[in-house]
């Protein structure tokens, strides 16, 4: 399931993007832009109460203004609207209640997406001045005064908002293995969708960008349900300038979230570059069972060593994800394609495998022997027991005596001696270090 959004929505000038930095700096809202990919201000990743969201900022809304700029601004917000799981509507206790806000809130309101209305501004403690009490006029339930300048009253709002987030325990309609498509924009996205399906269910053009939401299509093969998702692509930071594809980018980094496997696009006759490491990076911090494809394989004057010297170089390029299996395909022609669900099958089954405690400990103690655990300063590091904590992607925790002891460089050759030892080569795997209580309590 992917992420919650919330959108904050007002006028212009009524502290959007101060409430946006407030939540995105503040230690109740943990935010970071996600290492690995590329991200516009206009949306983070947040925290609250152990939820983690996604936060869209947006451009004012100017209802009466036919200038661009403003409709480019309304259009944002538009989007935004459209994606969010509830709304932060946003008003100024110092200009008062404003035709402007009447008719944002009667936009809101015709979503039927849930509203939490802020009255921003009201910077003194205590009770809240006589005007905050005209914004009830609105008709709406939940009505907050802040300030977000001095961080009051932010908590109650996000309070408020995670009363309606989706429920969390509430799974997916169906058990099909979803798989995203993501990669630069005309990397051949919609075109491999198309010839999987083999129809043209998918808008497909020459034009960078075609594609500006995720699309889910349904597809059973070989008895098994799968659910392809088609994702905008995903552009440099400073390509993003249309209000459309800075969305786009969202959708597109929520299709890598709620998948099981991600396809990442390269596009042969361009090879392979920084934004797609950073597009792969993305996956790759999310935890997901990746495939790399190789599209327009046909297209490429190619020797006995073109494969060898590419896929040289989607190693170097990708030297974080050496386990993604790469594929080298056509999706006009058809080349390879069916191998995609090979690849698929075996990802998958390695994501969701699950090892029992005690041969794992076996595998460490044998790595152990082989290979000495490090020391420092006459202290050695003592690894005590593993234990696999989840699966999609398996993930493991030894216990050590001091975390500090153990070198990335050791723990990265414990996770090869597990990959080796139970043919986890494909997929991603994450190991966490916590120290052992002196009294031998975890």
């Amino acid at each position: 399931m992917s992420k919650p959004v919330i959108a904050i929505v007002g006028r212009p000038n009524v502290g959007k993007s101060t409430l946006f930095n407030q939540i995105a700096g503040r230690r109740i809202s943990i935010v970071e832009d996600t290492p690995g990919v590329t991200r516009d201000r206009i949306y983070a990743e947040g925290e609250w109460c152990g939820r983690l969201f996604t936060l869209i900022d947006t451009g004012g809304i100017e209802p009466y203004s036919k200038e661009i700029i403003p409709e480019q601004m309304r259009l944002q917000a538009e989007l935004a609207i459209d994606m969010a799981d509830v709304i932060i509507f946003m008003t100024d206790v110092r200009d008062g209640l404003t035709a402007a806000d009447r008719e944002v809130c009667t936009m809101l309101q015709k979503s039927g997406k849930p509203i939490v209305l802020t009255v921003n501004k009201a910077d003194t403690p205590g009770e809240p001045p006589l005007e905050f009490y005209e914004f009830y006029n609105l008709g709406l339930e939940n009505v907050f005064a802040i300030s977000s300048l001095h961080k009051m009253g932010v908590g109650d709002v996000l309070e408020e908002c995670a009363k309606h987030f989706p429920n969390e325990s509430e799974e997916e309609a169906d058990d099909s293995v979803k798989i995203a498509i993501v990669g630069k924009p005309n990397a051949g996205k919609s075109s491999l969708v198309n010839k999987i399906l083999g129809e043209n269910r998918v808008i497909v053009s020459d034009i960078a960008g075609t594609t500006r939401d995720a699309i889910d299509t349904q597809y059973e093969r070989d008895g098994v349900k799968y659910t392809l998702i088609d994702t905008a692509g995903i552009r440099r930071r400073g390509k993003v300038n249309d209000a459309i594809e800075k969305f786009s980018v969202i959708r597109s980094i929520g299709a890598v979230e709620r998948c099981d496997v991600c396809i990442i696009m390269i596009d042969a006759t361009v090879g392979i570059t920084e934004q797609d490491a950073k597009i792969a990076g993305y996956a790759h911090e999310e935890g997901k069972a990746a495939i790399v494809c190789v599209n327009k394989w046909d297209a490429v004057e190619k020797d006995d060593k073109s494969i060898y010297k590419f896929t040289q170089q989607v190693r170097d390029t990708l030297s974080y994800m050496t386990y993604a299996p790469i594929l080298f395909i056509s999706a006009l022609t058809g080349q390879r394609v069916d191998k995609i669900f090979d690849l698929v099958t075996l990802v998958t089954n390695q994501s969701a495998t699950r090892l029992r405690t005690g041969v794992l400990n076996d595998v460490l103690a044998e790595a152990t022997m082989r290979v000495q655990p490090p020391s420092d300063k006459g202290k050695r590091l003592k690894l005590y027991y593993m234990t696999q904590a989840a699966v999609k992607p398996p993930t493991f925790v030894i216990f050590v005596n001091d975390s500090e002891l153990a070198h990335f460089s050791y723990i990265r050759y414990i996770e090869n001696c597990v990959r080796e030892s139970f043919g986890l080569d494909s997929v991603p795997l994450r190991f966490i270090v916590r120290e052992r209580s002196k009294n031998g309590n975890d």
